[in-house]
């Protein structure tokens, strides 16, 4: 699929909205989901993979010390529940976040490092569940549902090994699932994780093996402040999608910076989608590459 450039907000409003027609009878809204990058250099690679080296043997120990040390914050019955609360907290994982609302994602992609061109990403989560194996689109058949929940996904998969397992000898691929409400974060972003059948293959090259089922488009720095200054008018900020003191003063940060344009740091703005309250500094390369 080919990257689009914007020149206004009122074509980058227009595009989505006609991307986000409802395909078919079978849903009645929107099957897209978002996520925004603050630079076009950025890219969709975990948290997990850029611990670089021999990442996929770390996950399991991860995961487990994870539990370990922080059983008193239970967040549900499933392995899928804890996976959800360590990403929200930076724990290293798999998964990406990405959220139902486009807006939300545009957020992420203006609140910091105005002189740099934006870019938001759109993946039929419809399209890519029709890929999955037999068992995992039977089950949300059964439910008519979009997206899995923790408890169906688990149903099916009870923890990552399985989920590879059903994989075969197959391509990779991609689920995603809604995360349970743990705060009011996750409830205002319209929180939205994906998880990839194979620690080792990225998003991007996910994304290039399946041109049809994504689109994206380039907001130039030029265009980043107008679609900046809508987001706020709409209140579409830190203090509403990152609930609480930290949001506030991420919020009042950026709003108060005499310059804006010469605030070209990773720590002005909102927070990453990658489930923490501070941008996160990428070093991989374009999701277009």
């Amino acid at each position: 699929m080919a990257i689009t450039t914007v020149s206004s907000w009122r074509e980058l409003d227009d595009a989505i909205s006609e991307a986000s027609m409802p395909q078919g009878a079978r849903h009645a809204h929107s099957t897209l989901v978002f996520r925004g990058l603050a630079r076009t250099d950025y890219s969709h690679v975990s948290s997990l993979a850029r611990l670089r080296g021999d990442y996929p043997l770390l996950e399991r120990h991860l995961i487990r010390n994870f539990r370990k040390y922080a059983h008193r914050r239970a967040p549900g019955p499933t392995m899928w529940d804890w996976l959800a609360l360590g990403q929200h907290h930076g724990l290293p994982t798999r998964l990406l976040d990405w959220t139902y609302s486009p807006l939300v994602a545009l957020h992420f992609a203006t609140a910091s490092w105005p002189a740099h061109d934006a870019l938001l990403v759109a993946v039929d989560s419809r399209a890519a569940h029709e890929l999955l194996p037999a068992s995992l689109r039977a089950a949300l058949d059964r439910e008519g549902a979009l997206l899995f929940t923790t408890e169906l996904l688990a149903a099916e998969a009870n923890d990552l090994e399985e989920l590879d397992r059903l994989r075969g000898n197959g391509e990779p691929f991609l689920v995603f699932f809604e995360p349970p409400s743990l705060d009011e974060r996750i409830v205002n972003q319209s929180s939205v994780l994906s998880a990839i059948a194979d620690p080792s293959c990225h998003m991007e090259q996910w994304l290039d093996e399946h041109p049809d089922l994504w689109r994206a488009w380039r907001i130039p720095a030029s265009v980043k402040a107008d679609v900046r200054e809508r987001l706020d008018q709409a209140n579409v900020t830190e203090r509403v999608l990152m609930p609480g003191l930290d949001g506030l003063a991420a919020w009042l940060r950026r709003y108060y910076s005499p310059d804006p344009a010469g605030q070209d740091d990773a720590e002005q703005g909102g927070a990453s989608m990658d489930g923490t309250a501070e941008a996160v500094r990428q070093e991989e390369g374009s999701m277009s590459r």
